[in-house]
């Protein structure tokens, strides 16, 4: 089993290289369905370019040491794009987290896009929010950011808890467009029953890819594309060999 994990990884790895180079890009470029929520927020940024609004981007309290931190990771991704996307605005994206490592991580994010969008007069260290170091504080705290006047869309992106209602509830109250994400199943659940856009199950980690993030990015997510086809197959056909009495 460890080498059946480990060759995965090399395929996987190796699919993402090739895919990704500018050659294969440019012979096989990327097809992927339609997500509506992604799509609306594609058109939330450009509606909060042109109004001189703000975007808030929230992380969850996810720890960087935890495995629960790759949504948040994709989180960050997301920060950066959104930020490469509003640079033409004079209001940059605002985040906030409920984890001392990710709001350093997302303050050097906001930093790199002042430094390669040439907009260094608009960051701001504060626009990387610790708003409380338990989720309902964390909660409580981001609240104060997203009822800020200027603060028109707001994003979650991480993992969160049942403090995702409080979340959810606040910003479709507060604000025009919310997107909500999480690899919590209980946030999920929250999620989908108080939020109009909402990405369910592995719809998080395609984020970065569906906002045209890099080219490692689609690539990823073609491969991931070709291993579900893979296991798929590999289902029916061992289901066809179970009936005919193979296996």
């Amino acid at each position: 089993m460890d080498f059946i994990g480990f060759l995965i990884i090399i395929l996987t790895t190796a699919g993402t290289i090739f895919f990704a180079s500018k050659r294969i890009r440019a012979k096989y470029p990327p097809v992927f369905r339609k997500i509506a929520a992604i799509a609306k927020l594609r058109r939330a940024i450009g509606l909060s370019v042109e109004d001189g609004t703000r975007m808030h981007v929230t992380l969850g309290s996810a720890s960087l040491t935890d495995p629960a931190n790759t949504s948040a990771l994709i989180g960050l991704s997301s920060l950066h794009r959104l930020g490469q996307l509003s640079s033409t605005s004079d209001q940059p994206p605002v985040c906030t987290s409920g984890n001392g490592g990710l709001t350093l991580l997302s303050k050097d994010v906001l930093k790199a896009v002042s430094v390669e969008t040439n907009t260094r007069e608009l960051f701001d260290p504060d626009h990387g929010h610790l708003t409380g170091i338990t989720p309902f504080s964390y909660a409580v705290g981001a609240f104060d950011v997203l009822r800020q006047p200027g603060v028109n869309a707001n994003v979650l992106i991480g993992n969160f808890g049942t403090e995702a209602g409080f979340f959810s509830i606040t910003s479709e109250t507060n604000t025009d467009f919310t997107l909500a994400a999480s690899d919590s199943i209980t946030a999920q659940s929250i999620f989908f029953a108080t939020t109009r856009n909402v990405l369910i199950g592995e719809e998080l980690y395609a984020i970065p890819a569906y906002l045209a993030y890099s080219p490692m990015h689609l690539a990823s997510l073609q491969v991931q594309d070709i291993l579900r086809w893979l296991v798929g197959g590999a289902l029916i056909a061992g289901a066809i060999l179970k009936l005919l009495g193979i296996l």
